[in-house]
């Protein structure tokens, strides 16, 4: 069935989305972007704890889900509530000098998303119909990482070959990857109150790098408004892959898992000129 199809029969029926950590810089924006999408008629956040924004916000079409076990889908009361779900932003995520070692490194962003998408994954294999899962990857991350590659590109990267394997595996699971870059919020109002502080550091870096990338480095800018649209509309089937590849996206396995760099995203979103 072609996209186009498959949004008009979705705009008409139930259409369920899932953001998974709706508190930090993208599940914000997301979240936001899809409070926004009238077609979408029911948004779950799975959250460690409660989204501020959510509450604030008080659209009924919004349900929190506390959710302590990201390696975990097995609670009947869960699946239960996931089995109409037709699409994931997996915005879930932590900076490399946050953590500890590398295994919690790798947990949280690899571990935690790959168990999320086998679980999404056989959920479209009980509905028999596709799911599709947005993985929010970053700016540098590698499928073929050289000898000098940092931890966050190699750890990034073998989660995306872990996503494409999962689509190669089950073909109703369309996953792909979005590389954003520098994630600035600075225009967008609408989620400024609820950004979670930052260490004094990181905030003097940002604001010495913020004017740098917006002026000279745009490939590599990722404004929040633009990309929490972008990754609604791909949680929702609005580009289809012709389209995608068309704008520079590339393809991974059989499957055809679709790397998003963030120069792709900027250009589809208009954002390049």
């Amino acid at each position: 069935m072609p996209k186009s199809a498959a949004l008009s029969i979705g705009r008409c029926v139930l259409l369920l989305r899932l953001v998974t950590c709706a508190t930090g810089l993208v599940g914000s924006a997301v979240l936001d972007a899809m409070l926004s999408n009238p077609s979408i008629t029911k948004i779950t956040i799975l959250s460690r704890r409660p989204v501020a924004q959510a509450t604030a916000r008080a659209d009924p079409r919004v349900s929190v889900v506390l959710h302590d076990d990201f390696t975990s889908y097995d609670d009947a009361a869960l699946r239960n509530r996931l089995q109409d779900a037709r699409g994931c932003v997996w915005a879930l995520g932590i900076s490399q000098t946050q953590v500890g070692s590398r295994d919690e490194y790798e947990r949280i962003t690899k571990t935690f998303a790959l168990a999320a998408a086998r679980s999404f994954g056989d959920v479209a294999r009980d509905n028999g119909r596709p799911f599709d899962f947005v993985y929010v990857s970053g700016l540098g991350a590698t499928t073929k990482p050289g000898r000098f590659a940092q931890l966050f590109a190699r750890v990034k990267g073998e989660a995306e070959l872990g996503l494409a394997a999962l689509q190669d595996e089950n073909p109703l699971l369309r996953a792909s990857t979005v590389r954003a870059g520098f994630i600035d919020t600075a225009a967008h109002e609408a989620v400024k109150e609820y950004i979670p502080a930052k260490p004094i550091l990181t905030n003097l870096t940002e604001m010495v790098l913020a004017p740098v990338v917006r002026g000279f480095w745009k490939s590599a800018w990722s404004p929040t408004e633009h990309l929490g649209k972008f990754l609604t509309d791909m949680a929702v089937g609005r580009w289809s892959e012709k389209e995608m590849v068309a704008a520079g996206a590339e393809k991974i396995g059989k499957g055809g898992f679709l790397v998003v760099e963030n120069t792709v995203f900027r250009k589809l979103q208009g954002l390049n000129a």
